[in-house]
C-alpha cells in the first residue's frame, strides 16, 4: 500500500470561521476516496486544500500539514502542484474553443507543440475520459456544441492531458442526467488504476457505487473513514448512518 496523501493535524479557516477541526488521515495511491457530508460540512475546503486553491482567498489560512508523496504540499512550486493534481468542478467549464483545442490547451501551456505529441495526447486523454468515440469525427467543433454530460467528459479529458497524479472531482455529476452519470462513473473505475481520485459528493449512492474508501464529514470533523462497504452497512458512528439514511442532510 502507498500512501499518495498525508493529513496531519490539519485545520482551515475562512476568516475567524474554522471550517476544519484537526482532520488526520492518509489518501491511498490509486483508490478512490468517496467524501460525503451534508453542506457546510467542510468537504469541499477539505477538497480544495489539496491542490492549494483555498490560498486563492486572502481570508483564508490554515495549520497542520498536508503531504503528497512524503512532500510537504507547501513547498511546492505552484505551477509543478497543479500539474500533479487536476480538478474537475461540479458544472463543467469548456474554454471557448474546439474540442481538440479544448484538451490541448494545458499541454500547451506547458509548451507542447508537436503536432504529433498533441495529436496523440489529447487522443489519449479523449478515450480514458470515454468521450473518443463520440466526438472523433468533429475535434474540430466547438466545444460548446457539446450536450452537458460529453463537457463534462471533455473537462475531464482536458485534466487527464497533462498527466496528473490525482484527479480532484468536486460534485462532477450534480448537474447530468443518469446515463451522464454513469459513464462518469464508469471512466472514474477505470482511470484508478492510473491515477488517485479523490471524489467529493452529495450523491451517497454514488459514493457507494464507485469508493474504494469513504470519509465522512460533519460541521468540520472528520466522523469517520473505512472501506465503503463497512462504512455503507456498518457504520462506526450513529451520525453517519442518519446521515446515509437521509435523517439529516
Amino acid at each position: 500500500m502507498v500512501i499518495k496523501f498525508q493529513i496531519n493535524n490539519f485545520n482551515a479557516w475562512f476568516a475567524k470561521h474554522q471550517v476544519l477541526n484537526n482532520v488526520n488521515f492518509d489518501v491511498i495511491s490509486n483508490e478512490i476516496l468517496s467524501v460525503i457530508g451534508p453542506s457546510n460540512s467542510g468537504k469541499t475546503t477539505f477538497l480544495r486544500s489539496l491542490n492549494r486553491l483555498n490560498d486563492l482567498a486572502f481570508i483564508f489560512r490554515s495549520s497542520g500539514e498536508i503531504k503528497l508523496n512524503d512532500k510537504l504540499l507547501k513547498t511546492f512550486d505552484i505551477e509543478e502542484l497543479r500539474r500533479s493534481i487536476g480538478m474537475v468542478f461540479a458544472l463543467p467549464l469548456p474554454l471557448p474553443l474546439s474540442i481538440f483545442d479544448n484538451v490541448a490547451y494545458g499541454l500547451k501551456v506547458q509548451n507542447i507543440r508537436n503536432k504529433k505529441t498533441l495529436k496523440q495526447r489529447v487522443e489519449k486523454a479523449l478515450k480514458e475520459a470515454y468521450l473518443f468515440d463520440e466526438v472523433k469525427d468533429r475535434l474540430n467543433e466547438s466545444a460548446f456544441k457539446l450536450s452537458g454530460g460529453q463537457q463534462q467528459r471533455l473537462c475531464i479529458a482536458r485534466t487527464l492531458a497533462v498527466e496528473p497524479e490525482v484527479i480532484l472531482f468536486d460534485e462532477p455529476c450534480s448537474g447530468l442526467d443518469p446515463i451522464s452519470t454513469a459513464k462518469v462513473e464508469e471512466a472514474m473505475l477505470i482511470l484508478k488504476n492510473k491515477y488517485t481520485i479523490i471524489l467529493v459528493t452529495n450523491n451517497v449512492k454514488q459514493a457507494a457505487r464507485v469508493g474504494d474508501r469513504t470519509a465522512f464529514f460533519l460541521n468540520g470533523d472528520l466522523v469517520e473513514i473505512d472501506k465503503t462497504e463497512k462504512v455503507f452497512t456498518a457504520p462506526a458512528d450513529k451520525r453517519t448512518n442518519d446521515y446515509i439514511i437521509g435523517k439529516f442532510g
